[in-house]
């Protein structure tokens, strides 16, 4: 597979569009690809961020955090991919909302675009949340705000010129007389869990885009599995998109900590 654009959207994350007309042809939002560069590299589960089938183009976007996140980051126009898997994963059911916010937090940015544009392509009212820590870390600004009929962009720090966090700008969404018939959140984990609490508040149903430890994307493994409605499920072929107010989000961050270097020290410690 060929990279035909890189593009470095802040010190560590990157976009790649990829050479994959197969996949262009049928991938649907919400879905992702598992990115495997050559065969020293790890398999990486990516979502696709936007596609275009007459081109025959896939685009991901990467965030270096470890050394095949890393070597991805760093391809060049022309690069060679060794394979790509997909698309996995379940489509988004958009439910035909016709007044939809879609909420993205830091990368999960790069998921919120695809459900933003494509709830705004099927006629509906997009309102589009997107935080970051600082203005430094934004990223596809332009993208996001082509699709939204209300772009609200706040950060922790207050350096975008709107300082919160997202909830506290869909609270203000609501809180002005806003009805939504959906929200989608995708985000960090602790962030797709407040805002969960608050719309669970209101009544509004609300999809959460899930991406804990995944290795092969066919259920196999079982190493991405979540408790939804006091049930398993597997985020690769079950998902990634759940019920927000039907997710453990607390066993999904204690799962997703596991293999952080600072829990495996305490867990050594503790032996």
């Amino acid at each position: 597979m060929r990279v035909l654009e890189a593009r470095k959207l802040n010190e560590q994350v990157t976009l790649l569009k990829l050479k994959a007309p197969r996949i262009a042809g049928k991938v649907r939002p919400g879905q992702f690809v598992i990115v495997h560069q050559d065969e020293k590299a790890e398999r990486i589960p990516l979502t696709v961020a936007d596609f275009d089938v007459q081109q025959g183009s896939i685009t991901v976007i990467v965030q270096a955090a470890g050394e095949s996140t890393r070597r991805l980051c760093a391809l060049k126009q022309g690069d060679q991919i060794r394979d790509l898997a997909g698309p996995l994963g379940r489509p988004t059911d958009f439910h035909n909302a016709r007044s939809v916010c879609v909420i993205g937090g830091g990368v999960g940015c790069a998921i919120a675009y695809p459900s933003a544009k494509a709830c705004h392509l099927n006629g509906a009212r997009v309102d589009l949340i997107a935080g970051f820590k600082n203005e430094s870390l934004v990223i596809l600004r332009q993208e996001m705000e082509a699709v939204a009929d209300d772009f609200i962009l706040i950060s922790d720090d207050g350096s975008t010129g709107n300082k919160g966090f997202v909830t506290d700008a869909l609270q203000q969404q609501l809180d002005a007389g806003r009805r939504y018939d959906l929200v989608i959140a995708i985000g960090p984990v602790i962030m797709m869990k407040n805002v969960c609490r608050l719309t669970r508040s209101y009544g509004i149903k609300t999809l959460v885009s899930l991406n804990p430890i995944m290795i092969d994307g066919t259920g196999m493994c079982g190493g991405c599995r979540v408790s939804v409605g006091g049930k398993v499920r597997f985020a690769c072929v079950d998902g990634p998109d759940f019920d927000g107010h039907q997710v453990d989000f607390d066993e999904l961050m204690q799962r997703n900590n596991t293999y952080r270097p600072d829990h495996v020290c305490h867990l050594k410690e503790a032996r």
